[in-house]
C-alpha cells in the first residue's frame, strides 16, 4: 500500500463530518493542500446541496444518496475517486493524459483537474446515486 501524504503514524483518528474533512487537509503538505482544497470547492459547488462531507476509507469524501467522490493526497501524487470504477472506463478518452487504476483518477499534486472534467464526473455520480436510489424505492413500494 502507497503512503499517503499523510503519515499513517502521526494521523489522528479522524472524524466522519466536515470537520474531519479539515483536519484532514490541514495535516497535507504543499503544494497538494491548495489541490485539494480547490477541487473540495469544486466537488461542493458541482454537488446538490443536500450532499455531504466525510471521512471514508481515510480520505475526504462527499456522500449524497450514499457514496458520491472522494479524493486524497500520496507521497508524489493526487487521486480523485468517483466511488464507482466504471465511470472511469466509460470516461477514458477524456481522461487520457492522467494515470488511471481501478476507480481511480491520479494527478499532479500541483495542479487540480480541470473544473469542467471534475464538474462532469460529479454530475454523473450524482445522476447515478439518483437512479440506485430510485430504483431502490421502487423495490420497497
Amino acid at each position: 500500500m502507497r503512503k499517503t501524504a499523510i503519515s499513517a503514524t502521526a494521523r489522528p483518528k479522524l472524524s466522519d463530518s466536515a470537520a474531519g474533512v479539515d483536519t484532514y487537509l490541514a495535516q497535507v503538505s504543499e503544494p497538494a493542500r491548495s489541490t485539494l482544497e480547490k477541487m473540495r470547492a469544486m466537488i461542493r459547488a458541482a454537488s446538490p446541496s443536500e450532499a455531504t462531507e466525510g471521512i471514508s476509507y481515510g480520505m475526504p469524501a462527499f456522500r449524497y444518496k450514499g457514496a458520491l467522490v472522494g479524493y486524497a493526497a500520496f507521497k508524489d501524487h493526487c487521486s480523485f475517486f468517483p466511488m464507482q470504477a466504471s465511470l472511469i472506463d466509460e470516461m477514458k478518452d477524456e481522461l487520457k493524459k492522467y494515470r488511471t487504476a481501478k476507480g481511480t483518477l491520479q494527478f499532479s499534486q500541483d495542479k487540480p483537474l480541470p473544473a469542467a472534467l471534475l464538474k462532469k464526473m460529479v454530475k454523473l455520480r450524482v445522476a447515478e446515486n439518483e437512479i440506485r436510489a430510485q430504483a431502490k424505492g421502487a423495490k420497497r413500494g
